[in-house]
């Protein structure tokens, strides 16, 4: 099987998988307007358009490298690495989970396991995953799409971390933006 025969089934079995386990969560107590969410779920859905046109085809000012086949099982690789730590990371909060941003009932802060390590490790992980599937296409469209994705989730994880420090407990949200990083490891907390 060729790499991007493998990163088309890798995310397609995410897509699948998690599509199946949205059942699988708490009930939704309250959540901001569809006016708050549509700011980044704009980019976002252009980013997905962008980012999965098809990469044959592709030569002169659309095709910016190749990888060759050693560099294309990397990114397969990193697809694989990225949803897997996407998985962790929602695996361990559990029913709290939402696509949205939403309160959920029972909801608290989630700082342990791969949340100890970045504030929002679900999109960490698909941003790698995300990133190593644009680096494999090689090609313009892929990179725009990636980087209109890449807007999107800190939109996203922006706009989730007001709502959190707002809906839950006083400054317990606002204490663990002290203490964790958002979305990259060791970086900065704010």
């Amino acid at each position: 099987m060729r790499p991007g025969m493998v990163i088309v089934a890798l995310w397609l079995g995410w897509l699948m998988s998690w599509l199946l386990a949205a059942l699988w969560s708490n009930r939704t107590e309250r959540r901001p307007g569809i006016g708050t969410e549509i700011r980044y779920r704009i980019p976002m859905m252009f980013g997905v358009l962008l980012m999965f046109v098809p990469a044959h085809g592709y030569e002169g000012t659309l095709r910016l490298w190749h990888i060759g086949g050693h560099g294309a099982w990397l990114c397969v690789a990193g697809v694989a690495i990225g949803i897997g730590v996407a998985w962790w990371a929602r695996l361990h909060l559990g029913r709290l989970w939402s696509a949205h941003i939403t309160r959920k009932t029972g909801h608290r802060v989630v700082d342990t396991g791969p949340y100890a390590a970045v504030r929002h490790p679900i999109y960490s992980g698909l941003l790698l995953s995300l990133l190593a599937t644009a680096v494999a296409k090689g090609t313009l469209p892929g990179v725009a799409g990636f980087l209109l994705l890449l807007l999107g989730v800190w939109m996203k994880a922006r706009l989730e971390e007001q709502w959190l420090v707002h809906e839950l407990d006083q400054g317990a949200y606002a204490d663990y933006r002290k203490r964790v990083p958002m979305l990259i490891p060791f970086g900065p907390k704010k």
